[in-house]
């Protein structure tokens, strides 16, 4: 039985950005855990819970633009190398996500009456938060799609502008990133002076969680990626200043989230950016902190192979739809404390549990296919 949930460790790991995805996925499971113990959360509990969609972003933009650079700079650049590019990213996210949409189709089919898969059809290719609210069916699905439109758009993009241009890989680079960074800037600024965000709800939804207001966010990771490459000796050198100077911007973001009474121009428009420059900043240090060692070197990098996981199901899988289901109430009558604190911790031990079964016996081997299927 012990052996049902060992996970090896691979000791080549980058465990500085295994503790940043550690962290991320930790303020998220917070995050979706807080209302279990809170009606309304202290100051301090938020100050502490940062925003781990954003570290995940420029974490995901940093390693798969490191990717993709070298991909395009050791071989020949055709429909292929891009084509090879998909094959490795859709089998590490597609199998977990569409394994998790189904379940949810199937428990909805079952137990809702008025369910209609028809209703739900956009969740199939990521479209359904592109430029409107996302549907609360499959909340955390919002993130993913960000995702997916930059795994897809951004190597088209280069791709395009190397052939038909002929521009050179760095310069393509730049100008992409760029071009992705103020074009979605100004989209948020188009969609504040519409005066529609006037409170969280229509701020996270029409702002927070959609692919045209966030893809901007991967850019800076990007740009990370390209620094690494094109300027390796400036990363190095530059790394204890650039991450104090990151700790310090992401410490006052969350200082101003907590006064988040306003919905001007700073939060709707250039406090997404400002978070992920502040993870950005953080990069030069972590990529460079390659090993640990002991029970945290052990600890985090366990969270960190099964963060996706944890990212799909502890919501809507484990929250509403195995939580809700045990009955506790006999421990709410005599010991109200007693009754949170218990159903906190199955939060918790269920979302690791059915993380570590997902990423053992179906993500690890779905990803060790695409090293079979390679397009030649």
């Amino acid at each position: 039985m012990k052996n049902i949930f060992v996970i090896q460790l691979n000791p080549n790991r980058i465990f500085g950005l295994d503790i940043l995805r550690a962290l991320a996925i930790i303020f998220v499971v917070l995050g979706h855990g807080n209302s279990l113990i809170f009606e309304k959360p202290p100051k301090l509990v938020q100050f502490l819970i940062f925003d781990g969609v954003s570290i995940f972003f420029v974490l995901s933009g940093f390693l798969i633009g490191r990717i993709l650079i070298k991909e395009l700079s050791k071989s020949k650049i055709n429909y292929k190398t891009i084509l090879n590019f998909w094959i490795r990213r859709w089998f590490r996210t597609l199998p977990n996500y569409y394994l998790i949409l189904f379940t949810l189709f199937t428990l909805n089919y079952i137990f809702n009456n008025n369910f209609s898969l028809f209703n739900y059809k956009r969740y199939f290719l990521f479209a359904q938060n592109l430029y409107y609210k996302h549907p609360y069916f499959f909340s955390e699905a919002w993130s993913l799609s960000v995702e997916e439109w930059f795994y897809l758009l951004i190597p088209l993009l280069i791709f395009f502008l190397i052939k038909i241009f002929k521009i050179s890989i760095p310069k393509a680079i730049i100008i992409i990133v760029f071009g992705i960074i103020i074009g979605v800037t100004f989209f948020r600024f188009q969609r504040y002076s519409l005066d529609i965000i006037d409170d969280l709800t229509s701020w996270d939804r029409l702002l927070r969680k959609q692919v045209f207001t966030r893809l901007d966010s991967l850019m800076y990771g990007i740009i990370g990626a390209y620094v690494y490459i094109y300027f390796f000796n400036f990363w190095k050198k530059t790394k204890i200043v650039f991450f104090i100077s990151g700790i310090i911007l992401l410490i006052t973001m969350q200082l101003n989230l907590l006064d988040f009474k306003s919905f001007g121009l700073y939060h709707c428009v250039f406090s997404f950016s400002f978070t992920s420059l502040g993870t950005l900043f953080l990069l030069p240090y972590l990529s460079l902190f390659k090993k640990g060692k002991g029970l945290f070197y052990k600890t985090i990098t366990y969270i960190s192979l099964i963060s996706y996981s944890m990212y799909l199901v502890n919501l809507k899988v484990v929250k509403k739809w195995i939580l809700s289901n045990i009955n506790l109430e006999f421990i709410q009558t005599f010991d109200m404390n007693l009754y949170l604190g218990l159903r906190y911790m199955l939060f918790w031990s269920l979302t690791i549990l059915l993380s570590v079964l997902i990423y053992k016996y179906f993500e690890m081997p779905m990803t060790n296919l695409r090293d079979k299927i390679v397009v030649k």
